[in-house]
């Protein structure tokens, strides 16, 4: 499966600067982890890519967001950071502030920006009101003011009747209808419908479009990284994304080398930047233990080891899926079940498909221990398994440019179509 290097940072020269360039302004509420931020950044860095005159900007509450490279055109703005806790709660994750006074914080800043910015085209990540209503201010003005609003939505939310009950009481229903011009579903209709299920489909039905997975490519490494001795052979990555709910996965695989050591390929973990110090460090002296282990704390530019692995084991998220996609690599999947069942049920979707193989994990259900030869077993399979294209599913990954020629109306030209349309009333 083809795949293309992307060097954000090396063009000889910008595209020329326009104040009557179009303008785009992506909203990604980021409560706690890397998904969010690392699907708005792949769709901004695709759309200055297709439209280099433009200028994107994205708001976001990720702590970890000037990790990541952007490309010419793409710029963020960074609001307080809201943190989903383990009992499904939020709560400000770096202020001393109560959540409704962070919340309004928020809310005001985000409408500052759509006012000084006055953006084209606006992309809701997921949230339709966006974190409890904060973004309904800003979204009334864009909609008085005739930009093109588009809610984004991952190829999976969460349980039909859970989805409904949360959005029939937030008021995220409403929006779909009377909000919302478009809704980009980032998967393929024959895999999953994240909307089935809700009522008065007849109101938005028409606004989906499913786009396909939002292919990633290698970024340049800048400066050269040096990574450790295992990553020059054939290994397996092992990553839980953010790493703030991964340390089971993390466990289950450290303890199958612990009780194996016949295990024939080296694995490197990746903790991610939200683990806590106190796994970090008990991980990492279980690691020192075991030649075949070796572990890094965080790379945002975690598409270069993907493509140097041989095979990958993952938590479910969307992110991680769309790499394991793009990089064609085998891969061992264990999706969390809590607080939503959105990872099993994509996994379970694309086991089906034999797009990955699953593996559930007895100590997130509820239903045991784990036992470390069944991960070990697991893992001696996991380098003979079929990549995902071999499953040849169509259009899997055509996201990125589907998004890019759905906004060419309002992209496209090099001056934005509100202002020549302001001109022709003004002349006419």
């Amino acid at each position: 499966m083809p795949f293309n290097v992307v060097d954000l940072n090396g063009a000889e020269q910008r595209a020329p600067r326009s104040p009557h360039a179009p303008r785009v302004l992506i909203y990604s509420h980021d409560t706690f982890g890397l998904g969010h931020i690392r699907r708005c950044r792949a769709i901004a860095n695709s759309l200055v890519a297709s439209y280099p005159h433009i200028s994107v900007i994205i708001v976001s509450g990720s702590s970890v967001i000037s990790s990541f490279q952007f490309g010419d055109g793409v710029d963020y703005v960074r609001i307080p950071g809201i943190e989903k806790q383990s009992d499904g709660r939020y709560g400000p994750h770096h202020l001393n502030l109560d959540l409704n006074d962070t919340i309004r914080l928020r809310t005001d800043i985000i409408k500052q920006v759509v006012i000084s910015f006055d953006p084209d085209v606006v992309i809701v990540d997921k949230e339709p009101i966006g974190l409890r209503g904060e973004l309904v201010p800003a979204l009334d003005i864009l909609r008085r003011r005739g930009a093109r609003i588009v809610l984004g939505l991952r190829d999976v939310l969460d349980e039909p009747v859970k989805l409904h009950e949360e959005w029939r009481n937030n008021g995220a229903l409403e929006a779909l209808d009377q909000i919302y011009d478009d809704i980009f579903v980032y998967g393929l209709e024959s895999i999953y419908q994240p909307l089935a299920g809700l009522p008065n489909q007849h109101l938005f039905a028409h606004k989906i479009r499913y786009t396909g997975y939002l292919k990633r490519a290698v970024p340049s490494p800048m400066p050269p990284t040096r990574y450790p001795r295992i990553t020059k052979g054939p290994f397996i990555l092992v990553t839980p994304g953010g790493g703030g709910d991964g340390a089971g996965v993390i466990d289950w695989v450290i303890s199958a080398y612990e009780a194996d050591p016949t295990i024939s390929l080296p694995a490197l973990i990746v903790f991610g930047p939200f683990m806590s110090r106190e796994r970090r460090k008990d991980f990492a002296e279980r690691i020192a233990r075991i030649p075949k282990l070796e572990s890094l704390g965080f790379e945002p530019r975690l598409e270069l080891l993907m493509n140097r692995a041989h095979c990958v084991v993952a938590m479910g998220g969307y992110n991680t899926f769309c790499e394991v996609l793009s990089f064609d690599k085998p891969a061992l999947i264990v999706p969390r079940v809590k607080p939503r069942l959105e990872q099993a049920i994509r996994a379970e979707r694309a086991d089906e498909l034999k797009l990955i193989d699953v593996l559930h994990d007895p100590a997130e259900n509820g239903e045991g221990e784990r036992d470390p030869l069944v991960m070990a077993s697991a893992l001696h399979a996991l380098p003979r398994r079929l990549p995902p294209s071999q499953a040849f599913v169509p259009s899997l990954l055509d996201g990125l440019p589907a998004i890019s020629r759905a906004l060419a109306d309002d992209l496209s030209m090099p001056i934005r179509s509100r202002l020549l349309a302001q001109n022709a009333a003004v002349t006419s």
